[in-house]
């Protein structure tokens, strides 16, 4: 929108009329009387006033009405009189900095997906090369959790990120989480190991099946019809799925649908008792906090159930080449805390509803780029069934944004 400014050209000081003159709304102005006379008897200047009030001198009295004038004719000469005309003043530097910052948001928020889904993709790869010649996941998962813990103590100790101060309250508030947390991760290590990394992601696709059983259960909350119509696809899509699958076992499926029930028992267990969590805990602290605790909670774990099996010695006494090893295991862990870390930076961003939308988009591309990878054999129907679970899963998260009415 443009706004409208007064000019005069040339510049002089305004003469002073004998009477202050009241212009009509319609009224045009050949001739303006001056003390010396009139300017020019023989060459009318025709006054063009935009909707305003002029006022003769300091003193006199301000003109009444509004000026409704034509559009302004050719520029002509000025004899030494004054013109009053129109000029447009550009449009205010504030929009194009609104433009310009909603670009910037844009084109951020457009890297974190990237970097979601590039840090999901690295991570399932190398994870499954790893448990693939080291099948001991408690220990993997420990492994995770440890540089996850070096990874958030660094980023404290450089103010990167504000260090919490955590009260006795809250850790035991958080220790639920830290439970349901590290079980949830161990599962899908469990099923990787045993699994397809694409048949893994499709179990888990049933994480909105659920996700609504126990928010029903422990929160009160009934589903709307419509979200429970979304169910059907999901759970008949990994059904089929599942029968047709080149690699099933027991094993690696009830590990998927265990981690399934533990990670949705987390965000339940995160809405019953982190209600009234302080302000230093927002999504980011909380998961730094989580993932130390989580070690701490699984490394005894691993070293009762497992061994020390993670030494030079051991694997080279498996036969295993221990730099390569090494480097995967580190590359995997640092792309297990990354992507989560990204996760909930994304969140702070947009709705929970368009988070949902991106991790199904998240989940078909982690699918996708495991197949061609690994070259998993899928069959027409595998691929169908993979297919009707997503596109429920998709619908699920549509779904949720629609309010049953209240009466």
């Amino acid at each position: 929108m443009q706004s409208t400014a007064i000019s005069f050209s040339p510049s002089i000081s305004l003469p002073h009329p004998k009477k202050p003159t009241i212009l009509s709304p319609s009224l045009k102005l050949d001739r303006f009387a001056s003390p010396n006379g009139v300017f020019g008897s023989s060459t009318k200047r025709r006054l063009h006033l935009p909707v305003c009030c002029l006022s003769s001198s300091s003193n006199s009295s301000r003109l009444n009405g509004w000026i409704s004038a034509p559009a302004p004719g050719p520029e002509r000469e000025s004899d030494g009189g004054f013109e009053v005309r129109a000029t447009a003043v550009p449009e205010s530097e504030d929009g194009a900095a609104a433009a310009k910052a909603k670009l910037k948001d844009t084109l951020v928020l457009g890297s974190l997906f990237g970097m979601w889904y590039l840090f999901n993709i690295y991570f399932n790869i190398y994870n499954k090369q790893v448990l693939k010649v080291f099948p001991y996941p408690v220990t993997v998962t420990g492994i995770q959790f440890a540089v996850g813990t070096v990874f958030v103590t660094l980023m404290w100790t450089l103010n990167l990120i504000k260090r919490p101060k955590i009260s006795g309250g809250q850790l035991l508030a958080i220790l639920p989480l830290a439970v349901v947390h590290t079980l949830g991760n161990l599962f899908t290590n469990m099923s990787l190991g045993k699994v397809a990394v694409s048949f893994t992601h499709t179990i888990k696709a049933m994480e909105p099946f659920f996700s609504v059983i126990l928010s029903a259960m422990f929160l009160g909350e009934i589903p709307s019809l419509w979200v429970v119509a979304s169910l059907v696809p999901i759970v008949g899509g990994v059904g089929l799925a599942s029968l047709t699958e080149a690699s099933f076992n027991w094993a690696g499926f009830w590990s998927a649908m265990a981690s399934n029930l533990t990670n949705q028992s987390r965000n339940v267990l995160s809405k019953k008792f982190m209600v009234k969590k302080e302000d230093s805990l927002d999504n980011i602290t909380l998961f730094s906090v989580i993932t130390i605790m989580s070690f701490f909670l699984l490394a005894p774990v691993a070293i009762f159930m497992e061994g020390v099996k993670f030494t030079p010695t051991y694997l080279q006494s498996a036969g295993l080449n221990v730099r390569q090893v090494y480097i995967r295991s580190l590359i995997a862990a640092l792309c297990f805390h990354a992507y989560q870390q990204v996760s909930y930076m994304i969140l702070q961003r947009v709705s929970p509803v368009t988070h949902s939308v991106g991790n199904c988009v998240k989940r078909v591309v982690v699918i996708v780029t495991s197949v061609l990878f690994f070259r998993t054999p899928v069959s027409p129907i595998n691929s169908m069934g993979t297919g009707v679970a997503l596109a429920g899963v998709f619908l699920y998260s549509r779904v949720k944004r629609i309010k049953p009415k209240t009466a």
